[in-house]
């Protein structure tokens, strides 16, 4: 596809900042939407990379129909990056799950009406595919998987409220794309690991790099994340971002693309980050805690259809540690 322009909403998240970046890195005209233009605290790392590029910031807000209008008006490709995350809140359904929906809704409404987008790519959540009640181990999720929202919404585990926003939410795209005609790609990322522009420290790497820092809270989510996902799945932000601008570019490009480099889980990365930087407590001891992942979330598809990761479980930890001793989250 001929690059022109391209909107990001979720443009000061962590996805979405590095997503402008290296949009503007190849030549693309972007408007990317913030919920305020004027909090400079929260935009000041997106107005740093005006000097890349024709980078335009947008005032929208998900809860808002036709707040993203103006800017996905004139735009060839949309990427839909924003999402409400309220992972300690006591109401899920009007927190996280309406407003998912309906942000997502509000923003496909913008692309239809503007006539002028060719492709739109939303990014949904392996917690969109990977969590159902599954005995046993080997099992394989690939694209044609989906979460169990009866059993989360049932059952209530731990931050339940967000794979069921994720999973509403693209459904909902889906089903809003056939009726109204859009070009509608979505890309399915595992736990995204790699350095941040964002001035708050994204909760993923938090939990990706929790049995580094000995944070026992994020430990216990990182456990958590295995018991009620079957694995500890990672890719680094950067190979995210690239294969949202991979499937947006590759014409032939269609469905769901999931985004995992590596599958591990609990046991299995503490003895490799043990290994690796052996100058930090890592615990290795989990007692009876499952030794292996019941699961492995495939990328098969992406693959195949000629991308390829730039970073493994070394490169992607190696960045994060840096990035964390940077801002004085680990000890040098």
């Amino acid at each position: 596809m001929e690059r022109k322009k391209a909107c990001v909403t979720g443009g000061t998240g962590y996805v979405g900042s590095i997503l402008v970046k290296r949009l503007l890195e190849r030549g693309y005209a972007v408007n990317a939407t913030v919920r305020d233009p004027e909090n400079s605290k929260k935009v000041s790392h997106l107005l740093d990379l005006q000097v890349l590029g024709d980078l335009k910031l947008f005032k929208a807000d998900l809860k808002e129909e036709g707040s993203f209008d103006d800017a996905v008006n004139g735009c060839d490709i949309v990427f839909h990056v924003a999402t409400p995350l309220h992972f300690e809140s006591t109401d899920p359904e009007n927190d996280m799950i309406k407003p998912a929906i309906k942000g997502t809704l509000n923003v496909l409404k913008s692309c239809a009406k503007a006539k002028t987008v060719k492709r739109v790519v939303c990014t949904s959540s392996a917690s969109a595919v990977s969590l159902n009640q599954l005995t046993g181990m080997g099992h394989v999720v690939d694209e044609e998987s989906w979460t169990d929202v009866e059993y989360l919404t049932s059952e209530k585990p731990p931050t339940w409220g967000y794979p069921v926003s994720k999973t509403l939410a693209e459904k909902a795209a889906w089903k809003f794309a056939e009726e109204n005609d859009l070009n509608l790609i979505t890309i399915v990322p595992v736990l995204v690991t790699g350095p941040s522009l964002t001035p708050e420290v994204p909760s993923s790497v938090v939990i990706a790099l929790s049995l580094l820092t000995g944070d026992e809270s994020m430990i216990n989510a990182l456990k958590g994340m295995q018991l009620i996902s079957g694995s500890i799945s990672l890719v680094h932000v950067e190979d995210v971002c690239r294969a949202h601008i991979f499937v947006a570019e590759n014409e032939s490009a269609s469905g769901r693309y999931i985004c995992c480099a590596v599958n591990t889980c609990v046991v299995e990365l503490a003895k490799f980050l043990s290994k690796r930087y052996p100058s930090y407590n890592v615990l290795t001891n989990f007692g009876d805690f499952p030794m292996h992942p019941k699961l492995s979330i495939s990328s098969e598809k992406l693959i195949k259809a000629g991308f390829s990761y730039n970073y493994g479980i070394e490169g992607m930890y190696d960045e994060s540690v840096e990035y964390f001793r940077a801002i004085g989250l680990l000890a040098n």
